[in-house]
């Protein structure tokens, strides 16, 4: 008979046949083939059960993983997460598109900031720079104006008459005057000039009119010849009058310095003494406060507008015998700052008080001729008081009568009629506008 033996082996079963047993009977071998089915039964579940117990293991090892995983995914949830940009409520402004950035424009710088020069004629002259006009007509004179030259060429020594005037000139030096000793008139307005070399007016030594308004001078020129009779410096930068700028210069009839900068502590006391014969003095459209001080007293011409004057001395005008015009327009002078008869000046003939303060009619005297008083805060006006001679007195002789022609009042609270004492004192009277 053949016997079946089990074995385990690696958590299974492994079944064996045994050789049969010659002494084995049939009892013997039923029991045997009922032993061996009932281990068969057991190894069966044996091994179902070991199986189990690895299903769980493994299982038990999955389970230990995702909670490892989701462990982590916890911890790493809790770090700090960077936050999302909010986005802005919308708004019905459009957009702004960016404009194109402008690129800088460079300073300009010479030559190309300027025209080119313009070339004169030929000339039958040698000397006759190439930028000038020399005409056959005037020798004496050398028309170099609206040429665009940015330099005074040499000057030929013939010349009296220079004309340089329009031009980009901005500095003004003594070497093209080297030859030119006989030069007469100099006319330099309406360039770019920044400085005038002292040395310059060594060489023209006959000077007699010197041109140099519209232009960015800040001081006046120094070392100005002794024979220089008329000087226009208006329209420049001026704020500085240099010591002894006008020393010495006793022809010296008209000095233009209008439309500048200058205020009163740029005019000392001595700044026009040495002008004994200047008869036309314009200081209008600069900063003054007050009236100048020292003004030569053969002063015929007196140029005081738009400037911050709000007084005048009461002997300001005493000795300016042969003052016959008096400019006084757009300042601040009122009724206090014009003492009485201030302007009782026999010499006097024409006086200009407009776009002042003031609230009445000042005294003057009977050769007046023309008064200008508009746009002032005049109330009214009465004759009996102004009329510079008693409406009492025989006027008959129309020569002793009052001077006056010219009256403006317009601009004031007055309104027509002219009353009649105004009439009756002002015979001579041509013109009034109220």
């Amino acid at each position: 008979m053949w016997s079946m033996k089990l074995k385990r082996a690696h958590g299974g079963c492994k079944l064996e046949q045994a050789k049969p047993s010659a002494s084995s009977d049939s009892y013997v071998s039923n029991e045997n083939h009922s032993n061996s089915t009932i281990s068969l039964k057991y190894c069966n579940r044996s091994s179902r059960a070991g199986t189990r117990g690895r299903t769980m293991k493994a299982g038990a090892g999955l389970f230990s993983a995702l909670a490892l995983f989701l462990l982590m995914g916890a911890v790493l949830t809790q770090l700090v997460r960077p936050k999302k940009p909010t986005r802005r409520p919308a708004t019905n402004r459009r957009p702004s598109v960016a404009k194109p950035a402008v690129p800088a424009q460079p300073e300009p710088q010479e030559p190309t900031d300027f025209p080119p020069p313009i070339l004169g004629p030929p000339s039958m002259f040698p000397d006759c720079p190439r930028e000038c006009l020399c005409s056959p007509n005037y020798p004496n004179s050398l028309n170099c104006e609206n040429r665009n030259i940015r330099a005074i060429p040499v000057i030929p020594s013939r010349t009296h008459y220079l004309y340089l005037q329009n031009n980009y000139i901005s500095e003004v030096t003594a070497e093209p005057f080297v030859n030119a000793s006989e030069i007469r008139w100099i006319n330099l307005a309406n360039n770019r000039i920044l400085r005038i070399h002292k040395q310059v007016f060594e060489k023209i030594p006959s000077l007699l009119y010197l041109y140099v308004h519209r232009n960015q001078l800040k001081e006046v020129p120094q070392g100005l010849p002794a024979s220089l009779e008329q000087l226009r410096l208006s329209r420049n930068h001026i704020t500085k009058i240099p010591s002894g700028a006008f020393g010495k210069m006793e022809n010296l009839t008209l000095l233009d310095l209008y439309h500048n900068q200058l205020s009163d502590s740029d005019l000392g006391r001595n700044t026009f003494k040495d002008l004994k014969g200047l008869m036309q003095l314009n200081l209008a459209h600069n900063v003054l406060k007050k009236m100048p001080d020292g003004v030569p007293s053969g002063l015929i011409q007196l140029y005081l507008d738009r400037n911050r004057i709000d007084d005048i001395p009461k002997n300001y005008f005493r000795d300016l015998t042969h003052l016959a015009f008096v400019r006084l327009n757009y300042n601040q002078l009122s009724d206090k700052g014009v003492p009485k008869g201030v302007f009782n000046i026999s010499s006097l003939l024409d006086l200009q008080l407009a776009h002042n303060q003031l609230t009445s009619v000042p005294l003057f005297n009977g050769h007046l001729e023309q008064l200008h008083l508009n746009h002032n805060s005049i109330e009214n006006i009465n004759g009996t008081l102004i009329c510079p001679y008693s409406l009492q007195a025989d006027l008959s002789d129309h020569s002793l009568a009052p001077k006056l022609r010219y009256l403006r009042l317009d601009g004031n609270h007055l309104s027509p009629p002219i009353p009649l004492d105004v009439i009756m004192c002002f015979r001579h009277l041509h013109s009034i506008v109220i």
